[in-house]
């Protein structure tokens, strides 16, 4: 077997980079296997990446035969050599003569999968290594703006980033990468019923027009008081976690082939007073009958067996009042490393704290810190929001984009924003006095028209149409469900 040596610049002393750990050999033999036996790279592509290998001619070597192997072309030394002829570190190792040595040295293809986890491992190390001295030096450095709340939110992050992708930064990826994973993505649409590219909501028309909830998506649910924008976002959560099932993804990792696990970050209502309102959808029990206790036998039956159901769904609430958006990246970062999470619902973005003394700054940095979590974790982020009160000084009450508060940055991060509306609510409003005959009747009509009727306003969606989703609701289970249009009703009647 020839020897293979390392280069080391002579005269050079150790310093920390140095001392770092790392596996020379274990590197040359992962590339002398893969120059040999170029199958042996699809065993190991998906455990190391250049990046991870501690010799940078060693990763520029793996980088090439990477490239050309993707191509179905050959890796060997021969091939490699007039990519790699000019390469002054590769001249420094005794040039195109030591790709030679690497597949003349290789002697334990077989094992290329271990060599593969020992360089990935030890180049963890050597990121952790160097976020412990960066941390280190943060928190040596006392400075007024750095407060060290902060500074573990940004440690914990980094620490997620690491554990999830295996590199602290991502930087630059290749437009064959965006282009593989949008093809993926499509795919996915295309072989899922229904044509979904993102997590069904349970609504068939709302899906239509969405397409499903896209990861790194953030959307935005906007309402007047009484319109049901928590009812409706309930409903999302548990069609969502009821639907979760899990199992091998496209990328050959675990995790949910339908439904999802559900993080409801409930700023307004206790967990005890959302978990009822969900009870009362599954249970099709009044929601004011189970606050009073007011069930009989039968009821209070059905109220158990709906709450042992609901058990094993993966829906995860945090009732926490006024949580800074920092801290609300931690939770679902850490929420997502032990429990696993599909997507996050915010009620509502305005109970959110932010660090800017102006408000509409602090709406901003707290809309940008939501659209942020969402890129980071991959995952759809539903966060309700609040409208003015211009709207009620309107003849159509119908909402729209100008109505948000703060609107500027919510309407600019959002790539989805929807308003839940009601005329029915209104409607109820405008009664009129019993010996105004003709108008009386007129109410009625237009109330027996709107009766269980909901309206979601698609005012903006970045990748697809806007336009309105009509849904039902019942008032009684704060349910909102597939409105049946009048064209399907003979249908059904047939059945």
């Amino acid at each position: 077997m020839n020897e293979i040596t390392a280069f080391s610049p002579e005269g050079t002393a150790p310093d920390a980079a140095t001392l770092a750990p790392h596996n020379i050999e274990a590197e040359q033999q992962l590339l002398g296997a893969i120059l040999t036996n170029n199958d042996v790279f699809d065993r190991i592509a998906m455990v190391v990446q250049p990046n991870h290998f501690y010799d940078p001619v060693h990763a520029r070597i793996f980088e090439v035969a990477a490239a050309r192997i993707s191509k179905n072309l050959a890796a060997t030394p021969v091939t490699l050599k007039a990519f790699m002829e000019d390469d002054e570190g590769l001249q420094e190792l005794g040039g195109p003569a030591y790709l030679a040595k690497l597949a003349g040295a290789a002697v334990a293809s077989f094992a290329a999968r271990d060599y593969a986890q020992i360089i990935y491992d030890l180049a963890i190390r050597r990121e952790l290594m160097t976020l412990g001295r960066e941390i280190s030096a943060k928190a040596a450095d006392v400075d007024v703006a750095s407060e060290p709340k902060d500074q573990i939110v940004e440690a914990e992050q980094a620490l997620y980033k690491l554990s999830e992708e295996g590199r602290s930064e991502s930087g630059f990826q290749s437009f064959l990468k965006a282009v593989t994973d949008a093809v993926n993505v499509a795919n996915a649409a295309y072989q899922r019923d229904g044509g979904l590219a993102g997590i069904s909501t349970g609504l068939v028309d709302m899906d239509k027009k969405l397409g499903g909830l896209h990861k790194s998506d953030l959307l935005i649910l906007a309402g007047r008081p009484s319109m049901g924008k928590t009812s409706l976002a309930t409903n999302l959560a548990f069609n969502i976690a009821k639907a979760y099932k899990r199992g091998e993804l496209p990328d050959g990792s675990e995790g949910a082939v339908e439904g999802g696990v559900v993080g409801f970050f409930s700023l307004e209502m206790s967990a005890e007073q959302l978990a009822s309102r969900i009870l009362s959808e599954a249970s099709e029990i009044s929601s004011h009958k189970i606050r009073q206790g007011d069930m009989d036998e039968s009821e209070f039956r059905r109220f158990v067996e709906a709450a042992k159901q609901l058990e094993s769904c993966p829906l995860f609430i945090d009732d926490t009042a006024a949580l800074p958006i920092g801290q609300v990246a931690a939770r679902a970062r850490r929420l997502k490393r032990t429990h696993g999470l599909d997507l996050i619902i915010v009620d509502y973005l305005q109970l959110l704290r932010g660090t800017a003394e102006n408000r509409v700054q602090e709406i901003g940095e707290i809309s940008m810190g939501l659209k942020a979590i969402a890129k980071e974790l991959n995952i759809p982020v539903i966060a309700l929001s609040q409208l003015s009160r211009q709207v009620e000084s309107r003849d159509d009450k119908r909402p729209q984009l100008s109505d948000l508060r703060e609107s500027g940055s919510i309407e600019q991060d959002a790539d989805v924003v929807m308003f839940v509306y009601r005329e029915e609510y209104y409607a109820e409003r405008e009664k009129p006095s019993d010996d105004q005959l003709d108008k009386m009747a007129e109410w009625q009509e237009r109330m027996s028209r709107l009766h269980g009727k909901a309206e979601v306003v698609i005012g903006k969606q970045r990748h697809g149409p806007i336009g309105t989703v009509e849904l039902s609701f019942e008032a009684q289970f704060t349910r909102f469900g597939n409105l049946v249009q009048h064209w399907q009703q003979g249908a059904e009647d047939n059945f």
